[in-house]
């Protein structure tokens, strides 16, 4: 698989801040991190191909120098929020903007904690372009999640190697954890810990003042990976095996979620690479249609487990159509606010396919099992709708057209030769 992207992103902003040069093998190809790249060069860091690897001459935690025109993030909410941290703490003023789709995304949750730390930003009544006057050095804060975010939570660490003492972060749902596990690899002190009420948990950086460059090995994206496990796992007699993938625990949730639905997925050869968990994803494929699931809660998805599997929600949605029961998602309003209202968009391409879905303010509700037909999806320019909606399609009788595929390259350029190349016809 394509190098991770939640990793891929992490790796690039921190190289770019450490003392030397750091070589990052098997960096994501998608157009997210490329956007990540081009604002990290636009602030006077030196980035170079050397084969199949990437070179980032860091400049230290004070070596960025001032843009000259606005920060593009381009459809990367990732990008922008995280570089908001950074920004957060330098002395000189930067804009961040992105495509029409990321400037309608929400940044106040961003904006809050590095105002209080220190930082003056102006915005769209909450949303980009952010500009942004650094302050240097910030106020070290405590700062309690309003929602799970490992965005938010990222954005303030990185705004915590420029603070004046230590800045710790509360969440009541712990979120994924690749910032902290990288900056740990580059040798920055982190600290995790339970935080005094049951079940909250924190996070806190103390800054360093400075670090050293490190290699840096990414592992296969899971995210890009569970559209091909779950085409596996749907087609009867398949057989697939993905080597060298991220099974980081935070990201890990949706292959947990397809063994309690009675599908035939397994982890094997469980290893490490710079602090992040890697191993072998190995699915057989079943014929699940009528088939029994083997309990009727383990197709409800609610609560804290939403964080987990966020990415992943509408493919869940594709594989409960053939569930027995099928599936329903609640808790997930989030999904109105990614690269599109993700619950509508879900709901419109199951309905055209012949599913019976009942459409909710923070979720939804697929009946199954059912035999999905062929139908045109538009997927509203989202990559993750359009990657999902392509294993509908191959589990559906007929003919489907998924219309505008090219934006699959926000985060999978790859995706339909490579699906091309592991099925059968």
């Amino acid at each position: 698989m394509p190098g991770d992207k939640s990793i891929s992103h992490r790796a690039a902003l921190i190289a770019a801040l450490a003392n030397g040069t750091s070589r990052l093998k098997n960096f994501s190809t998608s157009e997210d991190c490329a956007a990540t790249l081009r604002c990290l060069a636009a602030l006077g860091v030196l980035i170079s191909q050397e084969d199949e690897d990437l070179l980032i001459e860091g400049v230290g935690l004070k070596g960025l120098h001032q843009p000259s025109v606005p920060l593009d993030s381009g459809n990367s909410g990732t990008t922008m929020r995280l570089l908001a941290g950074i920004l957060a703490g330098q002395t000189f003023t930067s804009t961040l903007t992105g495509d029409d789709s990321l400037n309608t995304r929400p940044m106040q949750r961003i904006i809050e904690p590095l105002q209080m730390m220190g930082a003056e930003i102006e915005s769209r009544d909450g949303h980009a372009p952010l500009t942004l006057q650094g302050h240097n050095p910030l106020q070290a804060i405590e700062y309690e999640l309003l929602l799970a975010s490992a965005q938010t939570k990222s954005c303030i660490m990185l705004a915590g190697l420029y603070a004046n003492g230590r800045t710790t972060v509360i969440e009541e749902v712990p979120t994924r954890d690749h910032t902290e596990r990288m900056l740990r690899w580059f040798g920055v002190t982190v600290e995790i810990g339970d935080a005094q009420r049951e079940g909250e948990v924190f996070v806190a950086v103390t800054p360093p003042q400075n670090f050293d460059a490190r290699d840096v090995e990414i592992p296969g994206d899971i995210s890009a990976a569970a559209y091909f496990i779950a085409a596996a796992a749907l087609l009867d007699h398949s057989v697939l095996e993905i080597a060298h993938v991220g099974i980081n625990p935070g990201r890990a949730l949706f292959l947990h979620y397809l063994k309690s639905f009675g599908l035939d997925v397994n982890i094997e050869n469980v290893g490490e690479l710079n602090n992040e968990p890697v191993g072998l994803v190995r699915v057989q494929g079943l014929q699940v249609l009528n088939r029994k699931s083997p309990t009727q809660s383990s197709q409800t998805i609610n609560g804290t487990f939403v964080a987990g599997v966020i990415d992943e929600l509408p493919l869940l949605a594709v594989v409960g159509s053939q569930l027995d029961g099928g599936i329903e998602i609640r808790d997930a309003r989030e999904l109105r606010v990614k690269e599109s209202d993700r619950i509508a968009t879900t709901v419109a391409g199951l309905r055209a396919m012949g599913a019976e879905v009942e459409e909710l303010d923070d979720g939804l509700r697929v009946s199954g099992p059912i035999r999905l037909r062929g139908a045109e999806i538009d997927p509203r320019g989202d990559h993750r709708i359009a990657m999902a909606f392509t294993v509908a399609a191959l589990i559906a009788e007929g003919e489907s057209e998924i219309t505008n595929p090219e934006c699959v390259a926000v985060s999978f350029p790859d995706f339909f030769d490579l699906l091309s190349s592991v099925v059968e016809r």
